[in-house]
This record gives C-alpha cells, structure tokens and sequence, in this order.
C-alpha cells in the first residue's frame, strides 16, 4: 500500500518577541488577564517588510534538508496562509523560485487555521495516487499585518510564523492513516477578515463552534483509521487559546500529557501552529518515529477537520 509520510520537518518563527507585559503598555489589559484566557505569555512578530515567503523559506529548507532530499525533488508545494504575499501569483510560486525547486506544481491554500492539515490531505492525494513523490507543505502566517492592534480582543492573541513538512511516499507502515476535513460558510462571521481590513472575531461564538468542530472530526478521524484513542502517543491541537484546547481534552477524555501545547510561547500562528508545535513536539521528544499522532484544527470559514498518522 502506498501512503504519504512526514519524512522531514522545520519551522522557523520570528526573533522579534512581544511580551503581555509590552502590549500592557499599548492597550487596556493585562498579563493577568491575557494569561488566564488564552494561555499566550508572548508571541512573534514579523518586521514589517517580511511576506509570508520570507517566513516559510528558512522552515522549507530545514524540512528538505532533514528529508534528505534537494528541492529539485520536490513535486509540489502547497502553502496554507491567510496572509499571502500578494493576491497572485500564489505565496507557493514565490517560495518555489526562492528555494530553487525545478517548477513544480505550486498553490496556495486559504482555509484559515485549518490549512495545514487540508495541506496534508492533498499532499497525502497526490502521493497516494501515484502523481507525486514529494510534496512539500507549509502552513506560513503574518497575522501582524492584518491585526488591529487596538482592538485587545484580537491583538493579544495573534503572531507570525511558519511550519513545514515534506511528504513522501513510501511503502512502509507509516504515513497518513486517515483524514477529516470539513467546512460551513453558514458561520463565516464568527472569524474573518475583509479585504482590505483588519481581522475580526467573535470570541464566545469561535469558541463553542471550535470544541464541539474539533472534537467531532477527531472522533471520526480515529474511527476512519482504526485506531483507539489510547493508541494515539500525542494530541498536537490547533494553538487557538489554552482555554479551547483544555475543553477538547476533557471532552475527549485526554490525559493531560497527551496533549501538545506551546501556545505559551507563540501564540495563535494559524496555519503555521500545528507544524510549529509538532517540530517543537517531535525535537522536545514528545513523539517518535513510528508513533500515532492526532492533529485537529478549526479556522475561520467555518473549517475544521483532524489527521491521524503514524509517524
């Protein structure tokens, strides 16, 4: 059986480091009180020049490179992001050039928080159906630019980053297991941004539609792949809010050392966070190869789905 494995991985995020304490001094809060609803101590922000393929070139090198491939290897590149470079040509044909890749497929994906893991199941459909070998996928943000930064409700939550992996086919027991994605435009208000304009967010809407979306496709993820969750080593959550994520687990019945979190650190990165933390979860020896792990995410769209692979 042909499947689709994570044969390399990277990310990059940043030097530049916003504290609560540094936002305390710009708007009307507190560490206290970003700290205790959303869990973030401070978050990455890109200098204004960066695009979202500056982000994701050093995170797409590391991950070839632990790959042990070249970029002239790869087949496609698939670039989740809600902040893209330019309307077109597509973030994904900047990066191509910039890494030196022989005109591979390219594109991007806009499905907000959800986009790396609807990377992942494309990467996986390319590979499985014999058309690709390689795919790189990466899940790169600048949400700095698209935030207002008056607006405590958004702005205490957000930072830059990126994530990257190569999939690669092989014929081993590991890869992609299964996958869920879904979506419902009916609740596009609860998270958006119009062009042109800054990112709004209704916070207790997003956060019920996020538990009960996440919880529903993992369930269904497990079951797709015949796997029980105690078979599962790590849960690695969209990095929404600290909050969302300690709800999913206990509606799931999770132990809490299951559950990957460094949203401490970063903050929301959207579709850079979940490769984010399975790099900082796979380098922390949280997981290892030949390992179940889940990953599930919601975003704005309404989006949402859940991936289960064997590492």
């Amino acid at each position: 059986m042909i499947r689709a494995k994570i044969s390399g991985i990277g990310m990059y995020v940043p030097p530049r480091v916003i504290t609560n304490q540094d936002l305390e001094k710009i708007l009307d809060t507190s560490d206290e009180w970003i700290t205790t609803r959303t869990g973030i101590k401070e978050r990455r922000i890109a200098e204004e020049w960066e695009k979202a393929s500056d982000l994701a070139l050093p995170a797409a090198k590391e991950a070839i490179e632990n790959a042990g491939i070249s970029p002239k290897d790869i087949d496609a590149v698939v670039v989740a992001t809600s902040t893209p470079d330019m309307t077109f040509p597509s973030t994904a044909c900047f990066l191509a050039d910039k890494l030196g890749c022989s005109k591979p497929m390219a594109f991007d994906i806009s499905a907000a928080c959800s986009g790396f893991i609807y990377g992942l199941t494309i990467g996986n459909s390319f590979i499985v159906s014999g058309q690709f070998e390689n795919v790189l996928v990466v899940g790169a943000e600048v949400f700095s630019q698209i935030i207002d930064w008056g607006d405590r409700s958004t702005a205490v939550i957000f930072g830059d980053g990126a994530g990257a992996v190569v999939l690669s086919k092989t014929e081993e027991d590991s890869g992609i297991l299964s996958a869920v994605m879904k979506s419902d435009g009916s609740h596009w208000g609860s998270l958006y941004c119009p062009v042109g304009e800054k990112l709004r967010m209704r916070g207790r809407e997003t956060f019920k539609l996020a538990i009960k979306s996440m919880e529903t496709a993992t369930k269904k993820a497990l079951l797709q792949a015949d796997v029980e969750l105690d078979k599962i080593k790590l849960v690695i959550p969209h990095q929404a809010n600290i909050r969302i994520i300690n709800a999913l687990a206990e509606r799931l019945d999770i132990p809490e050392n299951k559950v990957f979190s460094n949203i401490h650190k970063y903050g929301n990165t959207s579709a850079a966070s979940i490769p984010i933390a399975m790099y900082e979860a796979y380098k922390g020896k949280k997981f290892k190869e030949g390992d179940n792990i889940l990953l599930t995410a919601f975003g704005g769209g309404l989006t949402w789905g859940a991936v289960v692979l064997k590492f």
